[in-house]
């Protein structure tokens, strides 16, 4: 059995994940140095937590994910009607989708444990997905899988749209709406 992390090791841990998640979304081919230095920790700490860089992605994946399947239990989905409950975890999941830019749009950003977590993730978003189209907010005819592959490219899209006021940050609200109508609605009249 693993021993839990002390207090400190576990502060630098975070700060690790924290630090290669900002430095990797802009510089992809970020070394280990660089994400030590911007974590404010030596690289010899970040090697004592983590084997390779491989492992700090790993890591990443596995917090993403993680974080992920926290924001859309926290939407709390099975308390409300198919289309509130829709655009809740939307805009729950483009919040978290916001802050891990670089290891949710990753394919390298990926572990066995990170695939139990999306398969999860999956399931979850099928089941929301089956309450919509039994509420009659999609068609009876329309195959769930190609919904939800659909669902996933219009929430990629919305996270890679350009903030309207960058000191403030994305509306999530808004993104949470425009990619809901999206997907209910397509582009045709409202």
């Amino acid at each position: 059995m693993e021993r839990p992390l002390r207090a400190d090791a576990e502060r630098s841990v975070r700060a690790i994940i924290e630090a290669a998640e900002r430095v990797l979304a802009t510089d992809q081919g970020a070394s280990v140095e660089q994400i030590a230095e911007a974590a404010g920790l030596t690289r010899t700490t970040v090697h004592r937590r983590f084997s390779s860089r491989q492992a700090i992605i790993d890591a990443l994946a596995v917090s993403a994910k993680q974080e992920l399947a926290e924001a859309i239990a926290a939407a709390r989905t099975e308390q409300s009607p198919a289309l509130v409950a829709l655009h809740r975890v939307t805009e729950y999941v483009l919040r978290t989708k916001g802050r891990w830019k670089f290891t949710l749009g990753n394919p390298l950003a990926d572990t066995s444990a990170a695939h139990e977590i999306w398969a999860e993730i999956n399931a979850a978003t099928l089941g929301l997905l089956a309450r919509a189209k039994s509420e009659g907010l999609i068609a009876q005819e329309a195959d769930l899988e190609w919904v939800r592959q659909v669902y996933y490219a219009l929430l990629h899209e919305a996270i890679a749209k350009p903030a309207d006021s960058p000191e403030v940050g994305p509306d999530y609200v808004a993104l949470a709406t425009l990619v809901t109508d999206t997907l209910l609605h397509g582009a045709g009249p409202q």
